[in-house]
């Protein structure tokens, strides 16, 4: 795997996922400047692909408080937007379509606004109407970029995300443990990425609970982009209404089960129950679950074993992970 990744990983994508403890913390850790927004009851997160996976990360941790939370994946705000609503947008190279049209509509609206990415469009346009904007450089890539974007937003409106200091410090050093056991520091049988990646055959179909269902997307979206492979995710609990009879038939698909440590009670019944469907009827399964600790490293280190495990699919199949021309195609296009 080694000689592969040096030969297929042609821009070092993988390095960046090494270094990924760092720039968490020197994210956390910077001279950002934090705002303290009062009396709001809506955030808005606007943003696509890895810049929407964050939006999907903040959805999932203010889901345990009273702050409603909207992730918008195109054009159009919600009617709810009012003076008490915070619209975060965010975008890695400053120049996404449906951002920049989201951060235009801000600028007509009585709401909180606050822009982050690496410069460009979106930095002009927020320098242009006076709106609150965070300059974060980009990482090989938007979503090889992810650590640096967390923790920064984490950090600026730090307010109203309900996380104690000391889940933030043990969230980077389980991600720093965790790199120990999945960077390409350890290409051995105990790296769960890697095996993961070595058993992955056919389309991955994705079991997830809502509270995981952040990495799940995630998850998805990497092996897209990175493995150039088609991907398909199921919640757990509706997928026993309609996606299990699809198993009826013989497939070539591969079950994936994300499940958390902390999974509502009847959410575990339904996963015993989906263990059994499954050796019934001969279906191999891999399940991956969350490591112990607080939501932000539940879900943040669940997206770094997915995420690298999509870069040693894509390696192991023989495809470059950093280039996405379908992506170029449309976007020239817009």
């Amino acid at each position: 795997m080694n000689e592969n990744l040096k030969k297929y990983d042609c821009e070092g994508m993988h390095n960046t996922y090494d270094k990924w403890p760092d720039l968490a913390k020197e994210a956390y850790s910077s001279d950002i400047q934090p705002v303290d927004y009062k009396n709001i009851d809506h955030v808005v997160f606007s943003g696509m692909g890895g810049s929407g996976a964050i939006g999907d990360l903040f959805s999932s941790i203010l889901s345990k408080t009273d702050i409603h939370t909207t992730v918008v994946k195109g054009y159009t705000l919600p009617k709810t937007v009012d003076k008490n609503t915070l619209v975060v947008c965010t975008s890695v190279s400053g120049n996404t379509d449906e951002t920049l049209s989201i951060l235009e509509t801000c600028t007509k609206l009585d709401c909180k606004t606050i822009g982050f990415s690496s410069g460009n469009m979106l930095e002009s346009l927020c320098q242009k109407n006076n709106i609150e904007f965070r300059n974060i450089p980009q990482t090989h890539s938007p979503r090889s970029s992810f650590p640096s974007y967390v923790f920064s937003i984490l950090k600026t409106i730090r307010d109203l995300i309900p996380i104690k200091e000391d889940d933030i410090s043990s969230c980077i050093d389980n991600l720093e443990n965790l790199k120990k056991q999945i960077s390409s520091d350890n290409l051995s049988e105990q790296n769960i990425s890697l095996n993961l990646a070595n058993w992955i055959s056919g389309i991955p179909v994705i079991y997830y609970p809502w509270g995981l269902e952040s990495s799940a997307i995630r998850f998805k979206n990497s092996l897209q982009e990175n493995a150039k492979t088609h991907a398909i995710i199921e919640n757990i609990i509706e997928s026993g209404h309609n996606g299990i009879v699809s198993w009826e038939r013989e497939s070539t698909m591969t079950p994936i089960l994300l499940t958390g440590k902390d999974d509502h009670k009847k959410t575990k019944e339904r996963w015993n129950i989906i263990h059994e469907y499954f050796e019934m009827k001969n279906i191999d399964y891999k399940e991956v679950s969350t490591i112990d600790g607080g939501i932000l490293s539940k879900v943040i280190c669940m997206i770094y074993i997915l995420d690298y495990t999509s870069i040693y699919y894509a390696v192991r199949l023989g495809i470059d992970p950093s280039p996405i021309n379908s992506i170029d195609f449309i976007k020239d296009r817009l």
